[in-house]
């Protein structure tokens, strides 16, 4: 175990934060009690002169429009917002059918107690085409300055599904379900995290928690391709932030009710319940899914080895159905212990317990093509798994008498999550010839492979604004990881179950990373100016105590990242970019332990892997904050990749370094609309991978133009009914010594809103024409595969949502909470 940072010591820090800061906000929070605000009010009407009823209010800076707070009016279109600071700000109104409206700018001076904007008067943005109403709300796929955002909540074609089937749909995302990876624009190392949290999972293991991740619980999924310093370093290719559903903010108590059911080859069903409850200076939220699903995979691959009249073919057929049943859950609370000074405890996790039966026949022919030998393999598998995870924030807004530059915040956060993963493989292989008798007795085995990772967090952020224009940020973290797996493979003989001296392994892993940030930003007329740097100091210690293997790493590293601006005009942005990312190699790769696939393959992690470093450029073009285009380059070394090797009859499956990858990218979104109910938004990626490494004594110099193609349709229909269809369309591509041949899918959803809208009815058919067929091929040095895949991919699904509580009531000032700050900046706070 690390003896950099002990977890008695880490917990004492951690705490001791928390203590401190609580103590000076408390303190400051006391002062603050006497300061004067002002209320600014108003009243929002339609063109008619009625009461706009329940309006959206935002108070926004004068001079860059950066929201400052938020508000609902009531049923008389009044509204009131409170403890507002000294300052120059604008108002905007908007509501459901409504165009936005924004107030001419207003000063509100220090000791003013009221300030009264006059009254709005708010444009109708509905257009009727005879029963047709077309109303505005989020696209399937919204393309913002620095993010691509996957809106889950609302989308017609993902409903009932999982996070993969979502991912697979999100412009520039690659899920490989073969190898159990996913790349963004090309590149993998991909940071996945759950609500700003990083899972500090293997890949592997990441593409099965999503696989059983219910889309219903799910609000966003936000793709980050160049972060600045202030998040974490890891992640070359990026961040792929899932947010979990959280619930409204308006006073009184709502909640919504969710059922569904699917079928494709099996049945599939999903149930889920979120309640919500504002009184006061507190919030409370929670949520419960439940997700059942049975489905398929196959596998249908050629390996070719030796060479003459030794010339070997194997043929492998695999059949693995499965089901799985999952219970996603989440529950937190917010509370304001003054007017500037909030906590909030979060708490989200999930339980899972997966079953398959996987049936493989390995078919031996002779260089002739004769059938020599049939294999086969029986695995009754199951998998269990339990994730947890905890947050406690503290955000205080300090007090901004006598300063322009507006407000200084601090969040500290305290992190907590354990994740569990409990499988075991029962195994029965038989020899049979060609005529189907068998020449030796069955070799039965097991395999018990259970794994834990616990981590630990504390960090804290600070934004200090220097005038209107400019700001630095500051923060610090600490995480503490530890993971422990201890794989048991056993043989049966005469009767009892023997240790596999040569398949067992007890592996353990201890990480700590200290870092800390600066970040400052300026904005000048046309221009704007970030720039930052994180430094990071890593200790781990990885140590397989059945074959006396431990490997200790210490290292620092400082990531730089500058981003550039320049508006030329109101529809014309430009932007340039760079920054330094590292991706650890995760525990489960390090782990030198043997892992049975089939009788003639197996993997075996790398205790001797390298982190891969990636300096990223990038340049773009924003047209009328809607049409984008970017040109980037990445250039990774120590590229950390997965390798086949074929050792005589024997496949072994390991993870290593590559000298180097060279990333180039182009890509274009734009939105489109066709007609008054129809609009669309395509995405195009573009780009080239080129690796330049040697690996068993031969050069691999795979270079593959390859392209991602998604297209997103809605559409609104007579008597309530709209609908969604989407697709995408991913040429042939290239990860390391895999060839991935081409793939795609269209989906379509059809909706229907009930009693009054508080009613929503989805159905939905994925894949629709069954065009999801994975394969590829590897074919370098002795190693020579060609493998095709199937799986479940077309299933239709029927999801009923209900909506219940008053959802007229007067909703109450907005508040920011840690968490959800949190949420906003992705690895900013709270990450482990």
């Amino acid at each position: 175990m690390s003896d950099l940072l002990t977890p008695s010591l880490f917990d004492t820090l951690v705490v001791s934060i928390i203590l401190m800061g609580l103590f000076g906000l408390t303190a400051t929070a006391a002062f603050a009690q006497h300061l004067a605000r002002t209320t600014v009010s108003g009243d929002a009407k339609t063109p008619a002169g009625k009461p706009l009823e329940f309006a959206t209010i935002l108070l926004l800076k004068a001079g860059d429009s950066t929201l400052v707070k938020g508000a609902a009016g009531d049923a008389d279109g009044h509204y009131s917002i409170d403890n507002v600071m000294p300052g120059t700000y604008r108002i905007s109104v908007t509501g459901v059918g409504y165009q936005k409206a924004f107030s001419a700018p207003f000063t509100v001076e220090t000791g003013q107690a009221q300030v009264a904007v006059p009254t709005l008067v708010v444009q109708e943005d509905s257009r009727t085409l005879g029963e047709v109403k077309v109303t505005a709300k989020k696209p399937f796929i919204e393309q913002l300055a620095d993010k691509t955002v996957v809106n889950v909540e609302n989308s017609i074609v993902s409903a009932g599904g999982t996070a993969l089937d979502v991912l697979e749909k999100a412009p520039g995302v690659l899920v490989d379900t073969q190898n159990d990876r996913i790349s963004l624009k090309g590149r993998t190392g991909t940071l996945v995290m759950i609500d700003g949290k990083p899972t500090y999972l293997s890949a592997q293991e990441v593409v099965n928690l999503l696989r059983n991740t219910p889309s219903n619980g799910i609000q966003s999924i936000e793709l980050i391709s160049n972060p600045s310093a202030k998040y974490d370093a890891a992640g070359n290719a990026g961040i792929i932030n899932i947010r979990l559903k959280r619930g409204t903010r308006n006073e009184g108590t709502s909640g919504s009710a969710t059922v569904g059911s699917g079928y494709g080859r099996f049945p599939k069903a999903s149930a889920g319940l979120t309640l919500n409850h504002r009184a006061g200076g507190w919030s409370l939220f929670g949520n419960y899914n439940y997700d059942y699903n049975e489905r398929f995979g196959s596998v249908d691959a050629r390996r070719i080895f030796g060479k003459g009249d030794s010339l070997t073919t194997v043929r492998n057929l695999g059949y693995r159905p499965s089901s799985s049943r999952n219970h996603t859950f989440k529950a937190g609370a917010d509370y304001a212990l003054g007017k500037r000074t909030s906590a909030g405890l979060m708490l989200n996790g999930m339980v899972s317990d997966n079953q398959a039966r996987i049936d493989n026949s390995n078919l031996l022919y002779n260089a002739g093509g004769e059938l020599q030998q049939n294999v086969t393999m029986v695995n009754a598998s199951t998998r269990g798994l339990q994730r947890i995870a905890a947050n406690v924030n503290v955000k205080h807004t300090f007090d901004t008498l006598g300063r322009n530059a507006g407000p200084r915040e601090l969040t500290v956060d305290a992190d907590y999550s354990y994740v569990s993963i409990d499988p075991q493989d029962n195994m029965r292989t038989r020899f049979l010839n060609a005529v189907g008798e068998e020449v030796r007795q069955p070799l039965v085995q097991r395999n018990t492979p259970p794994s834990q990772v616990t981590i630990r967090a504390g960090k804290f952020d600070y934004v200090h604004p220097l005038s209107k224009s400019a700001k630095l940020e500051a923060g610090g973290k600490i995480s503490y990881v530890t993971s422990d797996n201890d794989a048991r493979f056993e043989t049966l003989v005469d009767g009892n179950y023997v240790i596999d001296p040569q398949r067992t392994n007890h592996f353990l892993y201890d990480e700590t990373i200290s870092a800390a940030y600066l970040n400052g930003s300026k904005d000048w007329q046309k221009w704007s100016l970030q720039g930052g740097l994180r430094m990071e100091h890593t200790r781990s210690l990885g140590n397989s105590v059945t074959l006396n293997k431990v490997v200790d790493r210490n290292y620092v590293n400082l990531f730089p990242s500058v981003f550039m601006t320049y508006t030329a005009s109101k529809n014309h942005q430009w932007r340039t970019s760079y920054s330094r990312r590292i991706d650890r190699p995760n525990y489960q790769d390090l782990n030198p332990f043997v892992y049975v696939m089939d009788t003639y393959t197996y993997y075996q992690g790398n205790p001797f892997l390298r982190p891969q470093y990636t300096d990223a450029f990038q340049v773009g073009y924003t047209y009328k904050g809607q049409t984008t285009a970017s040109l980037s380059y990445n250039h990774t070394t120590d590229v950390i990749t997965g390798v086949n090797e074929q050792m005589e009859q024997i496949m072994r499956v390991t993870t290593v370094n590559l000298a180097s990858l060279k990333n180039i990218n182009l890509n274009v979104g734009f939105p489109l609309t066709i007609t008054k109910w129809w609009n669309t938004r395509q995405t195009v990626d573009v780009f080239y991978n080129a690796y330049d490494a040697e690996y068993a004594g031969e050069r691999l110099d795979y270079r593959q133009v390859s392209a991602n193609v998604t297209s997103n349709h809605s559409f609104v229909l007579p008597h309530g009914f709209t609908a969604e269809l989407s697709g995408f369309y991913n040429s042939p591509f290239v990860y390391g010594m895999l060839r991935l041949r081409a793939l795609g899918q269209v989906s379509v959803g059809v909706q229907k809103t009930l009693w009054n809208k508080t009613a929503t009815v989805r159905l939905n058919v994925s894949d629709l024409f069954q065009t999801m067929r994975p394969g590829g091929v590897i074919n370098h040095g002795t190693t020579n595969v060609t493998f095709t895949n199937r799986f479940e991919s077309r299933v239709a699904r029927l999801t009923f949502t209900y909506n219940f509580g008053n959802r007229n009531i007067k909703g109450g000032g907005q508040r920011r909470s840690s968490a959800e700050e949190e949420q906003r900046r992705i690895g900013g706070g709270g990450s482990n």
